[in-house]
């Protein structure tokens, strides 16, 4: 195969995708091998590609092709989720547009439409995550809905039911009045809203004036007829409605004389009672709370607590429904808005504040929630926070970076019961089964229901049309929950061959936002179903911002459509674009110019390949220079295999990537082939060749995890290989000791050789002058000198006691070289500058002096301090000697 001379992504990503593909070089099955297991974090069927996505998809795609490296039964198994919420939404978009309701609908015909929507747009991402590189096992594909993962969770929610884990009851829950459904406390952002504090007058009911005592800080109000009356503070005035009572703290000195009264709801003249409790916080506003239980989880404690009635005044929708009385039919905010000019034309608006408040919005829709009491399924959590903490905290599963063990940790020892019914149909119909004269069986199928209603009733002419199931569909997390386990069937098929082989999964590589929904859930099922953690480590990665710290979304228009970055630089530009900027964990600056020096990078690696394969090979005797530079090299290559090792251990694949990047493109690339090149028009011996290829093998399996597709093309065209063959699976292997000496004494060569480049520009000479060297005293770099001669074109290094006149000296350490210039140099031009040197050497002495012969200076600063001073005088002072000598020489 001819290589092209330049590099296009575009010629090469598709086909190599394509040759993996038909060569089932993805594809795992159970075998004596130590397996590597990864199960993708299942995206909405719904979605495209996205930043986050490409960052989730690469750092597993390295993972995954690391491990296949290694020798290791790699199997990354993909998937989609059904996403009840999001898809339902789409769903009834779409048929809003051709004229249609959901409620005109069956359950059945919605569904219908349901599945064309999923069908049409399911395999999408999936399709999209091919051109990043990913090397899924598609013949794996799974989806939350699909039949196996739905018997799994049917088997589960029964199961659970049955162990008495899973109850049905009214509770307070978080309402979304755009999907109209319930969601559990994690699917709930606060956001911080500028709002207002609405005092309002609740005037007291029959008063008949007593309760005063004039004790100090009590406060009473009245208005201008005398009438008293106490001032609730509110942020939402629109649930005066349902208010039943008002509290106060009984500690509270301010509104003592309040014991005992009623009081009467403004607008709604309504009298209610007014209760005590230590709950009121006396310092909040006025110390008055309005008790509100159908809508806010505290009052509906308290409201529990002393009996009160509970009035819903909210339809699903969010508008007032006919219990409020007022306003019905009307937006929430829309009352809120109308509510405040009826209660101060009415004079019963005290006054109006400013006020920041958190307010909760739903995850999804990002409506703001509404606190509702509903008839809901549960899960007790308590059982499986119990479980799943100590695995974490102990390290038996290790979180990476650490730091989120305190997050996880948190949340365990403050669980609240997992609210798991939404009020939907896309998703896992709940199935429980109600009875005609009422109560319900729970079971996996309706036969099995009927058989269990037959025993529950004592009836055995009940039928199947007799029974009704529950309407509601289980939380998307409660399928995702199962993920590690249900690909490999392990919920219907217990102990199967594939469960005992890949479970426990290896790594999961998520975003620490998902850290309560999903992993914190998939620890516990696997430790209830399968008696073991589901995954050994979890890979938290950042967020992807823009280059001002900016969170990418649609509405900033500041996140780029991965798949026009893949046109535009290539997927291996992108993928190392990503890697450069993502420490795990931290938050990742994202700009074009990343994935600019990704590509950057594989022209160098290109141009390199077409460098060394365009040398003409022969069978001479390998040069001294050559040989000292395939030893020097071959310990580079262990040291950094044995760093990348290390790194990836850590999972700091930042880092790994940045250690290869630097071999490549400094040691290899700028050192190495510089040292063997052979001189225009003459040919490469045999050995150094192949050592060259050797280890240009090396670098592309210690970068293909990384850029799969640059390295494949590449690897092909170092020697002619059979079909069927790929770098993907080749086992790299690098001994990790080397020799250390060598490479500490190459760095000294390096600025040897530096020193005499620099010599060449600051005097003007060009490289094709043939200069010597003069090593004064001891060479401690000798065994290199056919290094140093090749690169810097020298005809002689000598060993003397003395410089020779007129020479450029430079020092290595404690060794000083110097370069004799004779007739190169103008003698003139050369005076100036050393001249202008002195100058300003004696000016940077006499500061660093001013400053030591400051007592102040001396008595104060740190003893380092003082020191880095007396280093800097002994510097100059030796610079100085030098250019004087310099300087003396020229003049004679």
């Amino acid at each position: 195969m001819e290589l092209a001379s330049k590099y296009n992504p575009a010629d090469v990503e598709g086909k190599w995708y394509q040759y993996w593909l038909d060569n089932k070089l993805f594809s795992s099955k159970p075998d004596g091998r130590e397996p590597y297991t990864v199960v993708i974090p299942p995206p909405n069927v719904t979605g495209v590609l996205h930043m986050g996505h490409m960052l989730n998809n690469t750092i597993q795609d390295i993972l995954v092709r690391r491990a296949r490296m290694m020798g290791k039964n790699a199997c990354w198994v993909p998937g989609t989720d059904h996403a009840s919420i999001a898809t339902e939404a789409k769903v009834v978009n779409k048929l809003a547009q051709q004229g249609i309701k959901k409620t005109d609908l069956t359950r059945e015909e919605f569904l219908k439409h349901a599945w064309a929507w999923t069908e049409e747009h399911g395999g999408i991402i999936l399709k999209q995550l091919r051109r990043l590189g990913a090397s899924c096992d598609w013949d794996r594909t799974a989806f939350t809905m699909d039949e196996k993962r739905s018997a799994s969770v049917i088997k589960v929610f029964v199961d659970l039911y049955n162990k008495g884990l899973i109850y049905r009851g009214v509770r307070m829950v978080n309402w979304d009045p755009k999907a109209l459904t319930a969601l559990s406390d994690e699917e709930v952002i606060y956001k911080e809203e500028h709002s207002k504090l609405y005092y309002l007058r609740y005037y007291v009911a029959n008063d008949d004036m007593s309760g005063e005592t004039g004790a100090e800080g009590e406060v009473v109000h009245r208005d201008e007829q005398g009438r008293r009356y106490a001032v609730v503070a509110t942020t939402r005035p629109e649930t005066i409605m349902g208010d039943t009572a008002m509290c106060i703290n009984p500690n509270d000195s301010k509104n003592h004389w309040l014991k005992g009264k009623q009081v009467i709801v403004p607008l709604v003249n309504r009298v209610i009672p007014v209760i005590e409790d230590d709950y009121v916080d006396i310092e909040f506003g006025t110390g008055c709370l309005k008790v509100t239980p159908a809508h806010d989880v505290n009052d509906y404690m308290l409201g529990e607590k002393y009996n009160l009635k509970s009035i819903d005044i909210f339809n699903d929708n969010g508008t007032l429904s006919e219990a409020a009385g007022m306003y019905v039919g009307m937006d929430r905010f829309d009352v809120r808005a109308q509510i405040e000019k009826d209660l101060d034309a009415a004079g019963l608006l005290e006054k109006v504040e400013a006020y920041t408040n958190k307010v909760g919005f739903s995850e999804r829709t990002n409506v703001a929630i509404e606190p509702k009491l509903s008839m809901q399924w549960f899960l007790k959590m308590k059982h499986f926070a119990d479980m799943a903490l100590p695995p974490v905290m102990e390290d038996a599963l290790k979180f990476y970076p650490a730091k989120y063990k305190n997050t996880y940790k948190y949340w365990m020892e403050n669980i609240k019961d997992w609210c798991i019914s939404r009020q939907l149909w896309w998703g896992h119909r709940i199935p429980a089964y109600f009875l005609p004269q009422g109560g319900f069986v729970v079971a996996e199928t309706a036969e099995k229901a009927l058989e269990l209603a037959k025993e529950k009733t004592g009836n055995p002419d009940l039928k199947l049309e007799d029974l009704r199931q529950d309407d509601d569909c289980l939380d998307t997390w409660f399928s995702s929950w199962l993920w590690p386990i249900s690909l490999f069937d392990g919920i219907n098929n217990p102990g199967n061959e594939e469960i005992k082989y890949y479970y426990p999964t290896s790594d999961l590589v998520t975003g620490p936002d998902i850290i309560f929904f999903w992993v914190a859930r998939m620890i516990m099922a696997g430790y209830e179903y399968m008696g073991d953690m589901p995954f050994k480590n979890v890979y938290f990665t950042g967020i992807v911002r823009d280059k001002l710290g900016r969170k990418m979304s649609k509405s900033l228009g500041n996140s780029p459509d991965p798949l026009e970055l893949i046109d535009r630089f290539g997927a291996d530009g992108v993928r190392m674009g990503m890697m450069l900027s993502a420490p795990a964990g931290n938050d990742i600056l994202f700009d074009d110019a990343l994935c600019e020096q990704g590509r950057n990078f594989n022209n160098k690696i290109w141009n390199a390949f077409r460098l060394v394969k365009g040398w003409e090979v022969a069978d001479i005797e390998q040069p001294e220079y050559a040989k000292l530079a395939t030893e020097w090299f071959e310990a580079m290559l262990s040291k950094t295999a044995a760093e990348v090792n290390d790194l990836f251990g850590k999972y700091r694949l930042s880092e790994a990537l940045m250690a290869v990047y630097k071999l490549f493109w400094d040691e290899f690339s700028s050192w190495y082939l510089e040292m063997v090149k052979p001189a225009y028009g003459q040919p490469i011996d045999k050995v150094t060749y192949e050592k060259t290829l050797n280890f240009f093998d090396t670098l592309l399996k210690l970068l293909h995890p990384f850029m799969p597709f640059i390295t494949e093309e590449l690897w092909q065209h170092i020697y002619d290989r059979k079909e069927g063959e790929s770098i993907m699976v080749q086992v790299l292997q690098v001994s990790e000791t080397y020799n250390e000496d060598i490479i500490a004494r190459f760095e000294a060569v390096k600025e040897v050789i530096g020193g005499i480049r620099t010599i060449r520009l600051q005097k003007n000479i060009a490289q094709k002058e043939a200069l010597s060297l003069e090593v004064i005293g001891e060479n401690p770099v000798e065994a290199f000198n056919a290094v140093i001669a090749k690169l810097c074109n020298l005809s002689a290094i000598q060993t003397v006691a003395t410089k020779a006149d007129g020479a450029a000296a430079f020092m290595v350490g404690t060794t000083e070289y110097a370069v004799p210039l004779g007739n190169l140099i103008n003698v003139e031009e050369e005076l100036k500058k050393l001249e202008a040197d002195l100058k300003y050497q004696e000016g940077f002495l006499q500061s660093v002096l001013k400053k030591l012969s400051n007592e102040k200076f001396v008595s104060k600063a740190p003893a380092n301090v003082i020191e880095m001073e007396r280093k800097k005088q002994a510097d100059a002072e030796t610079k100085i000697a030098a250019l004087k000598e310099s300087i003396a020489v020229l003049k004679k």
